[in-house]
């Protein structure tokens, strides 16, 4: 089997990634630094611990494995910590994903899929965001991602370094198999506070901003599935490997939940209310976040099945309820 380098790999994201690569028959190498991955998530491929800041120990990895693609998910993601310390986030995210990029052109490796982020877009409300919108993120997370699309094309240009873009919206469910799932700490996600609040095991959820000129005054987002999300990605691997051109791609379903519309959806599901209380907005977060996704249905032929937040929200429950990675 081909090795695919999946960094990030023992993350909520990059473990179900591993799953679907193992599937469509590479063999996914993992290489996170655990400082928010959990080494139970790695099932599916062998593991390499490191730091994408420290380049020798990424030579090491790709000398050893010689993988024929990077899959690139380690970032720092947290929009109330990068407006508190943004500097963190240039260096983590930015100097580690250069690193990344210079120790694959190195090696040889020059097929990149990348996990970018719509909040390289800002706050553009009342508007269904497609590839072709302007970028203007509002907070270091979104430059952060913003930037690293740039350095590809950079090293495109100069190298050869051939990348699929992937820009998503917000991410929910879990693997309907139940072998990986969500789980953060601190636990950041709508979906797994939610269900941790109606669980009991926290208080109440906060509500961030009720205020926002929205129908209910929650702020809006485009939920899709964490199992179509990474096989988009694995859609983009078959993209490289038949020799297409540098492409981006949003991955959403088009159709924006406020964040009582999901709380709403939740007790649909479980059959128990959200407690919950209101608190004032976060600063960095926009207004309402949706997706025009028809670029990566019609050319990558990527189809969102189970992108339905009734869906999302009944994988991420039975998730939940098997007490995996508890704290």
């Amino acid at each position: 089997m081909a090795y695919v380098l999946v960094t990030g790999g023992a993350g909520y994201i990059g473990s179900h990634a591993c799953k679907a690569l193992r599937a469509a028959g590479y063999t996914p190498v993992t290489y996170d630094s655990l400082v928010t991955g959990w080494q139970d998530a790695v099932k599916f491929g062998p593991f390499e611990q490191g730091d994408l800041l420290d380049r020798a120990r990424l030579d090491s990895v790709f000398a050893q494995y010689e993988p024929v693609a990077v899959m690139h998910f380690a970032a720092l993601s947290l929009v109330g910590e990068c407006m508190q310390d943004p500097g963190l986030y240039w260096r983590n995210n930015v100097s580690g994903s250069l690193n990344l990029i210079e120790a694959a052109v190195a090696a040889g490796c020059l097929n990149f899929v990348f996990s970018s982020t719509c909040a390289t877009y800002g706050d553009q409300d009342n508007v269904v965001l497609d590839e072709d919108s302007a970028q203007m993120p509002i907070n270091a997370y979104g430059a952060s991602k913003r930037a690293i699309e740039d350095m590809l094309a950079n090293f495109e240009t100069a190298h050869g370094l051939r990348h699929v873009i992937f820009r998503y919206f917000n991410v929910a469910g879990a693997d309907p198999d139940g072998e990986v799932g969500e789980f953060h700490r601190p636990e950041t996600h709508l979906v797994p506070l939610m269900l941790d609040a109606i669980d009991g095991k926290r208080d109440a959820l906060t509500i961030f901003g009720t205020d926002y000129d929205t129908p209910d005054g929650t702020c809006i987002r485009d939920y899709v599935h964490v199992c179509d999300l990474v096989d988009a990605h694995v859609l983009g691997l078959k993209w490289l490997a038949d020799d297409k051109k540098s492409r981006v791609f949003n991955l959403g379903t088009g159709t924006g939940f406020s964040v009582r519309e999901v709380l709403d959806q939740s007790h649909a599901v479980t059959n128990r209310a959200v407690p919950c209380h209101e608190g004032p907005r976060r600063a960095g977060d926009c207004t309402k976040l949706v997706s025009g996704s028809s670029r990566a249905k019609a050319e990558l032929g990527w189809n969102p099945h189970r992108s339905t937040m009734k869906q999302m929200i009944t994988d991420a429950w039975r998730w939940h309820q098997s007490g995996h990675y508890d704290a």
